[in-house]
This record gives C-alpha cells, sequence and structure tokens, in this order.
C-alpha cells in the first residue's frame, strides 16, 4: 500500500507546490496578472510554460518571459519582476488547499523521519510560508532558491548519512525526477491534471494524495 511503503522509509524531500499545497495554478495566476499588461496571448504562453516546467525558479523563468515582452534582462528588470511576483503569490500560496492528506501525514510521522523540504521558492519565501502554515517543525532543513534541488539533496544526504535507497523524493515535475535521479533516490509523482504528459513518460510510484491511492 502506497502509506505503508512511505510508512518503511527513513527520510523523504519534499517539493512544496502541487505536493503540499495546491499552488501551481496560484502561481500562474500571478505569473498572468504579473503580465497582464503586454496581453492575453503571451500571459497564455505564459501560463502554460509555467505549468508545464513545475519545479523551476521564477529566477530562470522571468528572464525568459520578459525576453518574451521584449523587455530589458538585466539584473535590476529582474529582481523587480521577481518582487512584484512575491508581493502577489505569498499570500495566495498559503490560502491555496492542502493537498488532501499532506499536513495530516507531515504532522504524524515528522518525529520518526528525516523530513527535508526543497523548492524552487525563494528560501525568505518559503520560510515564510511555511511558518504561516505552521508545518516549520516538520522539517529537518528547508532548502529553496538560491539552492539547486538536485544539490540540496547531496548536502542532506552528507549531512544525515542518508541511505539513498531508504529515501524518496516527492514532487510533481520533471525538475523533481531529474533532482532525484542525479542523487539516486526514488521519485514518486504526484499525479495533477498540469503533469499528464509527465505521467506518461514515467514508470515511477504515482499518487494522487495522501487519503486515495
Amino acid at each position: 500500500m502506497f502509506i505503508e511503503y512511505l510508512e518503511s522509509l527513513k527520510t523523504i524531500f519534499w517539493d512544496f507546490d502541487g505536493v503540499i499545497k495546491d499552488s501551481v495554478e496560484v502561481k500562474s495566476d500571478a505569473f498572468a496578472q504579473l503580465f497582464f499588461p503586454f496581453g492575453v496571448s503571451v500571459c497564455d504562453r505564459i501560463r502554460r510554460h509555467h505549468e508545464s516546467h513545475g519545479g523551476v525558479s521564477r529566477y530562470e523563468k522571468i528572464p525568459l518571459y520578459l525576453s518574451w515582452v521584449g523587455k530589458e534582462q538585466s539584473s535590476s528588470n529582474i529582481h523587480l519582476y521577481s518582487d512584484k511576483f512575491s508581493e502577489i503569490v505569498k499570500q495566495a500560496v498559503i490560502d491555496s488547499p492542502w493537498v488532501p492528506g499532506a499536513k495530516e501525514f507531515l504532522e504524524k510521522y515528522y518525529d520518526r523521519k528525516i523530513f527535508i523540504l526543497v523548492t524552487g521558492t525563494p528560501q525568505q519565501e518559503i520560510e515564510q510560508i511555511i511558518n504561516a502554515l505552521n508545518i516549520r517543525h516538520c522539517f529537518y532543513r528547508v532548502y529553496g532558491t538560491p539552492s539547486k534541488k538536485a544539490d540540496s539533496i547531496k548536502i542532506s544526504i552528507d549531512e544525515f548519512n542518508i541511505n539513498p535507497k531508504e529515501s524518496i523524493m516527492i514532487g510533481d515535475s520533471k525538475s523533481d525526477c531529474e533532482s532525484a535521479k542525479t542523487n539516486k533516490v526514488p521519485f514518486m509523482l504526484r499525479r495533477t491534471k498540469l503533469n499528464r504528459e509527465l505521467q506518461a513518460q514515467l514508470s515511477c510510484q504515482m499518487f494522487d494524495d495522501f487519503i486515495c491511492e
């Protein structure tokens, strides 16, 4: 059984958006709002790109989106748009629905296992979000941008002497899968309507939520 399998593991690496909170579309809406002055068609293009590249940092996406709208990809512009995005999205993520059963699972097992959060959300922002959600205590470590997910997993494996065969990465995106694979950590995909193409490509374990398999 799905939950029994997770119970047997010593370490779980967690993505956040789409795994703990159903917040991927919230961020799609935020990107669309941010670039709305440049027209509906570019907003639709940005939305599609974001949703098909889950787990990738906004600091990689925003320069690309700026190029699409003919804006200079300068450091100041990237920071300006990143700050605006953060203002739009942070509370929306906090208010977004929980993935069913995720909070309950975290609270039930956090003191029996090593839970490590690895996300593309900026470090300060993810810390503020999980503090607001009162789940900071569930994680041994929290890694956000600028840390790369693969690097964060490697650091944690070394720090806690983790056996990759006794761990798993739970994610909803290709970048999550690749980060796990780089470190020889098994991967489990949370199925969503936004990652159907990825579902068809992968042969790993998959689940819908933490209540029903």
